[in-house]
C-alpha cells in the first residue's frame, strides 16, 4: 500500500465551513486514487482549519498532476457551500504537492484542482494537464458570456443581476454588508433632512456646507475653501480626480482665437504669449468629446452641457494658472472668451463650465470607461482563457476580484436608466453611449500606459505633478515584478510566441474590449516577451493605480458641488457682463440633485471592508519559491513608495495621497 497523507485548509471568514460531505481523488501520472471521503464526524472544514487526513492507495500514482474535489449532500440537508483555501498532498517519499484553490464550491459537481506550479502549454506537457485545463475553461466560458453593453465600446459579462453572478465573482458576505451599509449611511443625511424632495436653487452657496454633513475630509474641506482661486483651478489638472486632461500646448488651435491682447494681463511676465509657447510654458485642455452630446431633463427641466477649452500658464512660480476658457467649441461673437480680469463672476462660471465639463468626463470616460469596463473585460477573458494553472492568471487574477459585481451594479443603478445619472447629470442616458462610443473612437494604447501617456502629453517636466510622480514609481515597480515573473515562466520569446491560451486570451481582449480597432494601437498577439511585459504591466496598472487615481478622491474634490457640479440648468454666458451670483444659483444643481451626487461620490470613495492594498496577495497562488521572493521584493518597493509619499505629504495642507500603495486597492472593487 501507498499512503498518502493530505491537509485540506478552509477559508478563515464566516460562511466558509460547509455540512456537505467533502471527496477527494488523487490524479496522478500513474493513474488515478479512489474516491476517498474527508469528514471527521462534524469536526471538518471549519474556518480557518487545516484538517489532515490520510489515504491509501494499491498503486504508485507517480507524480501527483491534479485532485478532484467532490462535494456532496449530507443527509437531507440542504446544499452548503465552502470556500477551500488549498489542498496540499505529501507522497509516499515525502514529495509534497500543493494545490492552491481559494474559491467557494457551489453546487454538486466535481471540481478538478492542478498542482500550483504554473505551467504553459509549451513542449511536453502531460495528458493528463491538458485535459484538466480545457475541462475548466469549457466550464468558465459556459458561466462567462459576453454581450453587447452599447454599441462601439467594451462588450461586458451576460449576467444582468449580481444575484446571477457565479458565486466566485460575487461580493463576499463582509464586502456586501459593508458596501450596503456604506450606501445606506451616504443617503441617511439627505433623507432625514428632506433634500431629496428640494428641487430649488440654493439661496447661498454655504448652505451646502451647513446641511451636507455626510462626511468630512482635510481635503474636502481645503476644496470648499479654495475653489474659486486660480491657482486651485489648475493644481487639480495636475493632482485632482482628472489628471490626465491636460496637454501642452505649442500652436493655438484654429477654433480658439487667443491672442497676446487678450492674455497678456495674465501672463504679467513681459514675455508674449508666442514666446511662452516657444519656453513650453502653454497647456491646454480641451472637452471636445463633450460637443453636441444630447443633454437630459432633471426635475423636469432642460439641463446643458458644453465642450469648453481652457489655456493654461505654469507661472514662473510653478504654478498652473488658467488664462483663457471659452466654454464651446466653436468660436463666434456669441461665444466670447473669457479671462480672469473679467468681471469676478463671468469668470468664476466660466470656471465652473470647465468643471462640469471635467466631472462628466472624470465619471464616464476617465473613470468608467478606462478603468472599470476594461478591467472588466480583462476579467472576462482571463476567466474564458487561462486556466489556473497558468502563471499569467495566477499573476493577474488577485486585480480582477469583485470588479464583475460592481461593474454590474454601476451599470444597474448608477449610469442605467433610471439610474444616479440617468437622474441628476447633464449626460442622462440618451448621452453616455454616444460618450463612450466617442470615447473608444480616441483611444489608444500609448494612454493606457503611463509613461507613453506622459510624453504624448508633453508633461514630463512638468512641477509638482504627484500624479505623474508617483504613478511613474508604481509602473516602474509593477513593471520589475511582472518582468521577472515572466522571465521565470518564459525562457524565449519562442515560449509565448506558441503560448495558445495566453494569444487567445490577448485576441479576445482585442476583440471584446477595444473592437478590433487596430487603429488604437493594442496588440492583438504577443511575439515578444518585451511585448507581454508591457501589456501585463498596463491591466495590473488599469485595474488598481489608474483606478484610485480617478475613485479615491471623489468625495474631497466633488463633494464641495460649485467644483464639480453635475449638471447645468441653464445655458452659458453669449455675452461678458452678465453674470451675477444669483445667476450662478440658478445655474448650478438644485438641492435635490446636489445632494444625490454627494452621497453617491461619498459611497465610492468609501473602499468597504474585505480591503487588499496593492501588493497584499494572501492567497497564494505562485507555490514555487523564487515567485514567492518576486512578490516580497515586489511589495519591499511598494512599502518605499509609500513611504516616501507620505514624507512628502508632511509638508503639504493639500495632500495627494491617492496613490499611495497603501491606498490603492489591488482591483476595481468600488
Amino acid at each position: 500500500m501507498f499512503n498518502y497523507k493530505i491537509e485540506v485548509a478552509t477559508g478563515s471568514f464566516l460562511g466558509a465551513a460547509t455540512l456537505d460531505c467533502v471527496s477527494i481523488v488523487l490524479i496522478g501520472s500513474h493513474g488515478e486514487s479512489t474516491k476517498h471521503g474527508l469528514n471527521h464526524w462534524g469536526k471538518d472544514f471549519v474556518p480557518g482549519t487545516v484538517d489532515k487526513y490520510e489515504l491509501s492507495s494499491k498503486e504508485n500514482l507517480g507524480e501527483i498532476l491534479a485532485i478532484r474535489l467532490y462535494k456532496e449532500p449530507y443527509l437531507y440537508f440542504p446544499e452548503d457551500v465552502w470556500f477551500c483555501n488549498y489542498v496540499a498532498v505529501t507522497s509516499p517519499n515525502g514529495q509534497v504537492y500543493q494545490f492552491p484553490y481559494y474559491r467557494w464550491l457551489s453546487g454538486y459537481e466535481p471540481v478538478e484542482i492542478p498542482e500550483g506550479k504554473g505551467a504553459i502549454l509549451v513542449g511536453d506537457i502531460h495528458p493528463i494537464i491538458k485535459a484538466q485545463r480545457r475541462r475548466e475553461l469549457e466550464m468558465k466560458r459556459n458561466t462567462h458570456q459576453w454581450k453587447t453593453y452599447v454599441n462601439g465600446v467594451p462588450r461586458c459579462i451576460a449576467i444582468d443581476s449580481v444575484n446571477d453572478l457565479p458565486c466566485n465573482d460575487q461580493f463576499s458576505f463582509m464586502k456586501k454588508n459593508s458596501f450596503s451599509y456604506n450606501a445606506f449611511s451616504a443617503g441617511l443625511d439627505v433623507k432625514v433632512k428632506g433634500l431629496a424632495n428640494c428641487m430649488s436653487s440654493w439661496k447661498d452657496l454655504n448652505d451646502i456646507k451647513r446641511v451636507l454633513n455626510i462626511q468630512r475630509t482635510p481635503n474636502s474641506d481645503l476644496v470648499s475653501q479654495r475653489w474659486k482661486e486660480d491657482t486651485f483651478f489648475g493644481y487639480q489638472y495636475l493632482n485632482g480626480i482628472n489628471p490626465v486632461m491636460i496637454h501642452k500646448c505649442f500652436q493655438i488651435p484654429d477654433n480658439f482665437p487667443v491672442d497676446n491682447d487678450l492674455v497678456a494681463a495674465s501672463l504679467g511676465t513681459g514675455k508674449s504669449l508666442h514666446e511662452e509657447l516657444k519656453n513650453g510654458n502653454i497647456y491646454l485642455a480641451d472637452y471636445s468629446i463633450l460637443h453636441g452630446l444630447p443633454t437630459n431633463m432633471v426635475n423636469g427641466e432642460k439641463q446643458y452641457i458644453s465642450a469648453p477649452l481652457c489655456l493654461l500658464w505654469k507661472t514662473p512660480q510653478d504654478n498652473i494658472v488658467p488664462i483663457a476658457i471659452q466654454i464651446n467649441q466653436i468660436p463666434g461673437e456669441e461665444n466670447p472668451i473669457f479671462v480672469p480680469n473679467d468681471p469676478e463672476w463671468d469668470w468664476t462660471l466660466a470656471k465652473i463650465w470647465v468643471r462640469n465639463a471635467e466631472f462628466n468626463v472624470l465619471e464616464l470616460v476617465t473613470h468608467l470607461l478606462h478603468t472599470h469596463l476594461f478591467a472588466e473585460v480583462f476579467n472576462i477573458a482571463t476567466s474564458r482563457h487561462l486556466p489556473m494553472g497558468h502563471p499569467i492568471y495566477k499573476l493577474i487574477v488577485p486585480h480582477l476580484r469583485y470588479t464583475l459585481e460592481i461593474n454590474i451594479l454601476a451599470r444597474t443603478q448608477l449610469v442605467g436608466p433610471g439610474g444616479n445619472f440617468d437622474q441628476n447629470s447633464s449626460i442622462g442616458n440618451g448621452g453616455i453611449p454616444v460618450l463612450l462610443a466617442r470615447a473608444m473612437e480616441r483611444m489608444t494604447y500609448s494612454s493606457m500606459c503611463l509613461p507613453d501617456d506622459i510624453q504624448a502629453r508633453g508633461v514630463e517636466s512638468l512641477p509638482n505633478y504627484f500624479y505623474r510622480d508617483d504613478g511613474m514609481k508604481i509602473w516602474k515597480a509593477m513593471e520589475s515584478y511582472v518582468s521577472e515573473i515572466v522571465h521565470y515562466y518564459y525562457t524565449s520569446d519562442e515560449f509565448v510566441f506558441k503560448d495558445p491560451e495566453l494569444q487567445a486570451w490577448v485576441a479576445e481582449i482585442f476583440k471584446e474590449g477595444f473592437q478590433s480597432n487596430k487603429s488604437i494601437g493594442i496588440p492583438s498577439s504577443f511575439a515578444t516577451r518585451v511585448e507581454l511585459i508591457k501589456y501585463l504591466t498596463m491591466v495590473i496598472f488599469t485595474c488598481s493605480a489608474e483606478h484610485a487615481a480617478a475613485n479615491s478622491g471623489q468625495f474631497d474634490f466633488f463633494s464641495w458641488m460649485p467644483n464639480a457640479p453635475g449638471s447645468m440648468r441653464q445655458p452659458p454666458p453669449t455675452s461678458k457682463g452678465t453674470t451675477t451670483y444669483q445667476s450662478i444659483l440658478d445655474t448650478l444643481p438644485a438641492v435635490n440633485g446636489t445632494a444625490a451626487v454627494v452621497a453617491t461620490v461619498s459611497l465610492l470613495s468609501a473602499e468597504p471592508l474585505d480591503r487588499r492594498p496593492l501588493g497584499y496577495y494572501p492567497n497564494e497562488y505562485f507555490t514555487e519559491d523564487i515567485p514567492k521572493k518576486f512578490i516580497t521584493e515586489f511589495q519591499g518597493r511598494l512599502k518605499d513608495i509609500s513611504r516616501s509619499i507620505k514624507e512628502r505629504n508632511r509638508t503639504k495642507n493639500l495632500t495627494y495621497h491617492y496613490l499611495d500603495p497603501e491606498m490603492i486597492e489591488n482591483s476595481v472593487s468600488i
